[in-house]
């Protein structure tokens, strides 16, 4: 595809006033799409990203009622530390979403405890490769440089990380913008998904999204919205 600005086709945009309408409505979308995927299947599976960006949504998704014991949960990506560091990302998530009614859905960490990280994703995709594939849901996040999950625009292997036909699961990632070596689900895995939403807040990173769209953007999260075969909902408050 020519790098000209990408079309608003490739994904619906939903702007609220306010973080806490955000999270509100986002939670609604997942509990609707996570209670639909229980009801045809007896199962579902949700992606989340990590950070603190979420915490509201984690919150309101938290206490909604639905069949949390058929839900299995897991990252989009995960820092190579264990979940006691203040950095991980399972951390975060056992703090503030696996508790209320979600405290009965099972969570499927990606780290795991490796001479390497390479030895580390290897683990992951024997552990997650027994999950209800593919995703019901899968909530990205977005860093200011365009970044999603862990793929890094200085990532050495970016290509293989935004691979549309891996058979990958779980890819390492070494990124010196990324600070620790990263474990991040492939973005074929990512785009497969049936409801995939970019959640972001703030005016600086609607600047950073709106410079991914624009004419000669090469970040990966346009890579990502180029590469799903329906369009991403991408839901945004200052």
């Amino acid at each position: 595809m020519a790098r000209e600005q990408l079309s608003a086709a490739r994904y619906n945009w939903n702007g609220f006033a306010d973080r806490q309408d955000l999270a509100t409505a986002l939670a609604g979308q997942i509990a609707d799409r996570l209670a639909g995927a229980v009801a045809e299947r007896g199962t579902a599976l949700l992606a989340v990203s990590g950070g603190t960006t979420p915490a509201k949504l984690f919150a309101v998704l938290s206490t909604t009622p639905i069949a949390w014991d058929k839900v299995t949960v897991t990252l989009v990506d995960e820092r190579f530390v264990p979940p006691s560091s203040p950095r991980s990302n399972a951390g975060l998530v056992a703090a503030n979403l696996l508790q209320n009614e979600a405290a009965a859905a099972r969570f499927v960490p990606l780290y795991h405890e490796a001479e390497s990280i390479e030895d580390a994703a290897a683990a992951d995709g024997e552990a997650l490769r027994s999950l209800p594939w593919p995703l019901d849901v899968v909530i990205l996040g977005m860093g200011g440089d365009g970044h999603t999950a862990s793929f890094f625009p200085d990532a050495g292997n970016l290509g293989e990380l935004l691979d549309p036909t891996s058979q990958r699961i779980v890819l390492p990632v070494h990124a010196a913008s990324g600070g620790e070596p990263r474990l991040t689900l492939s973005m074929a895995r990512i785009v497969a998904s049936s409801f995939v939403a970019l959640h972001i807040e703030g005016d600086d990173k609607r600047t950073a999204f709106d410079g991914a769209m624009g004419p000669g953007a090469k970040k990966p999260i346009r890579r990502v919205i180029e590469a799903a075969p329906r369009p991403i909902e991408v839901f945004w408050a200052p």
